[in-house]
């Protein structure tokens, strides 16, 4: 099936692959904890793993690589010894962040009705 983005006709598969796996970079469970840090300052690498909490190294170093690979993050390697890494938000980056904080931040804003909601769900489902 092909889709009209911007006036261009696409496959629907090709046209919505790169931006499902934008959004789902973006919107992930550590991408979207990764902006919302970065908005603030930048961080070194084991800074920003307890800022975050709960994180693996290897969850961490895979999503701050994907995000870098998006144009999102940008990586600072210093040439020091020991090694000196910092990480921080490219302005596309910034864009990125300013919008999942403003999903966190509607998601916090409404959340005793989500929990309304999912009790009424379940009760009705009992």
């Amino acid at each position: 099936m092909a889709v009209s983005i911007k006036g261009v006709k696409i496959d629907e598969d090709a046209a919505m692959c790169p931006y499902r796996l934008v959004l789902e970079h973006v919107t992930s469970r550590w991408g979207v904890l990764i902006l919302i840090a970065l908005q603030e300052r930048s961080y070194r690498f084991s800074e920003l793993r307890r800022e975050i909490g709960r994180v693996s190294e290897k969850m961490l170093a895979q999503t701050l690589q994907t995000l870098e690979r998006d144009g999102l993050v940008h990586r600072d390697a210093k040439p020091v010894i020991p090694p000196r890494v910092d990480y921080s938000l490219t302005p596309l980056g910034r864009e990125a962040a300013e919008q999942v904080r403003a999903l966190a931040s509607w998601t916090e804003q409404r959340m005793g009705e989500v929990l309304k909601a999912r009790q009424t769900y379940d009760e009705a489902r009992a």
